[in-house]
């Protein structure tokens, strides 16, 4: 159960990485790292300011305490002069505690000079190394760009790229639907010649093809009867047609001649 959990693991973490990798710009990740080393040296400096705070601090204390020792050196000489030695030997004995504690205050400014060099020395090397990394953060850029440029424009004219795929896809899609269109329309062109479809227009007459070719036959039937019956009608009470014709034609040459 472990070996398949820590498999598990493993597997997670890399397709994490694998989708972090291809989330992150190269662009954005040095913009970011330069951020965070300009943060630093920001840091850098608060804190040269705070160690030149204190230095001043205790520099300012160190002149107020050698203004006391002269002080009372002056009083310790000015009480033995009045002849009060007792007077004159407290001043001393405070003199000389207060220059107990210069001593300490030399030593911590002494302390906090050469951390402010310290800092100052490093501020200087964090500083030439931010401008190294901007520069070479700028160089990157432009490189990644160019070639990001160039990979775009070669996915694009070998349509290997995502997009370029898209749009071969749609263009095969439509090339697809447009065989099948013009396959159907051969095909309905085939079938239509060959009768394989019955006229809709004609769906009103109530009957298929071979019923209008029996009501045809059966109207050329009636036809050719009527034709029939008018002919032996004509033929029974007036003339034939040529006769009539003919009989007309002798009535005129009769009165041609009378005249």
């Amino acid at each position: 159960m472990a070996g398949l959990t820590g498999r598990f693991s493993t597997v997670v973490k890399a397709r994490i990485s694998k989708l972090l990798d291809r989330a992150e710009d190269p662009s954005e990740t040095l913009e970011y790292s330069y951020q965070k080393q300009m943060e630093l040296l920001q840091n850098v400096k608060r804190g040269l300011a705070d160690v030149v705070t204190s230095k001043k601090r205790l520099q300012l204390q160190t002149q107020r305490m050698e203004q006391q020792v002269v002080k009372l050196d002056t009083q310790a000489r000015q009480a033995l002069a009045a002849g009060n030695e007792a007077l004159a030997r407290t001043a001393l004995e405070r003199k000389s505690a207060i220059q107990g504690e210069l001593q300490g205050l030399d030593t911590q400014v002494a302390e906090l000079e050469q951390q402010q060099q310290s800092m100052i020395d490093n501020q200087a090397r964090l500083q030439s190394k931010i401008e190294a990394f901007r520069s070479r953060k700028e160089v990157v850029k432009a490189q990644y760009s160019a070639a990001e440029a160039q990979v775009r424009i070669s996915e694009a004219a070998t349509g290997v790229g995502e997009e370029m795929a898209d749009v071969g896809l749609a263009m095969q899609r439509a090339l697809d639907k447009t065989e099948d269109m013009r396959a159907r329309a051969g095909a309905m062109d085939e079938l239509e010649r060959a009768g394989a479809f019955t006229d809709l227009t004609q769906l009103g007459d109530g009957g298929d093809d071979i019923d209008r070719q029996l009501a045809q036959l059966s109207t050329g039937s009636q036809v050719d009867s009527e034709l029939e019956r008018m002919r032996a009608e004509l033929g029974g009470g007036a003339a034939a047609p040529g006769q009539i014709g003919t009989g007309a034609g002798q009535a005129d040459a009769g009165q041609e001649r009378t005249a």
